[in-house]
């Protein structure tokens, strides 16, 4: 790739450079250096985008599902051919290792397959003599054209998590990437450009805010899937229901993962600090606190301990590294001052990993893994979501105590729990106030058929990303009562 790309976007089946002025830098957050520049306004745009997707939906919609899934399985091809170079941007502009962006890729083409499968997937259902002589059917057909906002943790799978269903189900797409990390869409754009998709059905817009709200604003755009912090999805999904549109909105988290006595500890500290520390703490899955249940404390407190200190941290190119860095400037200043407020809140610092410097790789915007114990249960930090390599751990007696601290929380988006107690698990999954459940499973991800659930603040809508959830939500449905009377017959 490269160090200086073009951004550009991809509209009716063609690229277009950017009418914006104003841009920003991409950086590799590993080394700082300059990517590429991305035009952050995209007004214009957008409007093309949502022309040329509007002008291409009635005959996308009338292509039978069986002709449409025909693009996916070439797409599904080519990501295979690329999978290698598409993993290396991931890592490039994001910074997580290769092997996290190369399973990253893995749940994108994973989503593709499933998507393939929308014949069946997308039928309705019908009863006969719902009356005498009446008969009662339920079709679903594709609710128009769909925006699909991202963040920057994922350039390469949460575009897919919306994008292969919305096409499948008949539905143009705009994506509209993070403009701190547009480049892997870019090479993904040149995978489908090569699907030989109808003019208009898929589209790409680059752009910060002022393309976000310019989309939700478009009449023309029907759906809005979105990912990234609570506050912008409180917004994105406000603004877009005010327009009359369908949301999904997936926010943030604060994930607890509650350690039993009884609890492997060797297994469960492994698990909990691949998904705290894995891709430096900014994935919305990532466990940030620990709640360690009577005798379980000591014991789990020494061995995360020791896994953070000893957590290799580099380029995520470079082999044998563990993590990778945070992804601006920005980002690392904000986590190194909230593991400075959670000492002034009176936790312990037990591993501090701000001031971090790798050698080769001075400029890059690293913090290793962090530990704060005793970190207070209603302070700031314990109530905010850092996206960052830092582990608060809490100490209760009793799991009642345990699950009080997770419900009371206003995001739900996981809570895992380790023990060997079946009785423990079963209630656990039972009361904990989550979307996505994990029962000695720290990165608790569903898979491509199953949806990416959320609670309370961590999600606005009602039908969330992938699986059937994602195919109602790009269908609106249609029931049809028909009454064709005897006597009608006898004409003919």
């Amino acid at each position: 790739m490269s160090p200086t790309a073009e951004v550009l976007n991809y509209i009716n089946g063609e690229w277009r450079p950017p009418s914006a002025a104003e841009c920003l830098d991409v950086l590799n957050p590993a080394t700082a250096e300059v990517l590429g520049h991305v035009p952050l306004g995209a007004t214009a745009e957008v409007a093309q985008a949502a022309a040329a997707a509007a002008q291409a939906f009635p005959d996308w919609r009338r292509t039978p599902a069986v002709e449409r899934v025909q693009y996916l399985f070439r797409l599904k091809q080519l990501l295979e051919a690329s999978f290698e170079d598409l993993s290396r941007s991931i890592t490039l502009e994001c910074g997580k290792t290769l092997d996290e962006s190369r399973a990253e890729m893995r749940r994108a083409i994973e989503n593709v397959e499933i998507a393939c499968g929308i014949p069946q997937l997308m039928q309705g259902y019908n009863s006969e003599d719902i009356a005498s002589g009446i008969d009662e059917t339920m079709i679903r057909q594709p609710v128009g054209v769909s925006a699909i906002i991202c963040p920057f943790n994922f350039p390469g799978m949460i575009p897919f998590w919306f994008m292969p269903y919305a096409l499948a189900c008949g539905n143009p797409v705009i994506v509209k990437p993070s403009e701190r990390v547009p480049l892997t869409m870019q090479a993904v754009f040149r995978q489908l450009e090569q699907c030989r998709f109808p003019p208009g059905v898929v589209n790409l817009v680059n752009g910060a805010r002022q393309a976000v709200d310019a989309l939700l604003d478009h009449p023309a755009v029907r759906a809005v899937s979105f990912v990234g912090s609570t506050p912008v999805a409180r917004h994105v999904y406000a603004r877009a229901a005010a327009s009359g549109k369908r949301a999904q909105c997936q926010g943030g988290a604060k994930n607890a993962v509650v350690v039993m006595p009884d609890a492997e500890m060797d297994m469960a500290t492994r698990i909990i600090a691949d998904s705290a520390f894995g891709c430096a703490g900014q994935r919305c899955l990532a466990v940030s606190l620990v709640i360690t249940v009577a005798d379980a404390r000591p014991i789990f407190n020494e061995l995360i301990c020791d896994a953070a200190a000893t957590r290799v941290v580099g380029s995520g190119l470079e082999a044998g590294v563990q993590m990778g860095p945070l992804i601006s400037a920005a980002s690392k200043a904000r986590t190194e001052s909230l593991i400075g407020r959670g000492l002034e809140e009176g936790a312990q610092l037990a591993v501090d990993g701000r001031a971090a410097r790798i050698s080769g790789y001075e400029n890059g915007f690293f913090v290793r893994p962090t530990v704060l114990l005793d970190l207070p249960p209603q302070g700031e930090v314990a109530q905010t979501e850092i996206f960052g390599p830092v582990l608060g751990m809490i100490h209760v007696d009793t799991l009642d105590e345990a699950l009080a601290l997770i419900n009371a929380a206003q995001v739900g988006n996981q809570a895992s729990l380790f023990t060997a107690s079946g009785t423990a698990a079963r209630r656990f999954r039972y009361e904990a106030q989550a979307g996505n459940i994990g029962i000695n499973i720290g990165v608790a991800a569903p898979m491509a058929f199953f949806p990416f659930s959320g609670w309370k603040e961590s999600f606005f809508g009602d039908l969330h990303g992938q699986g059937l959830d994602a195919v109602e939500f790009f269908t609106q449905k249609k029931v049809v009562i028909e009454r064709w009377p005897k006597e009608w017959a006898r004409k003919f």
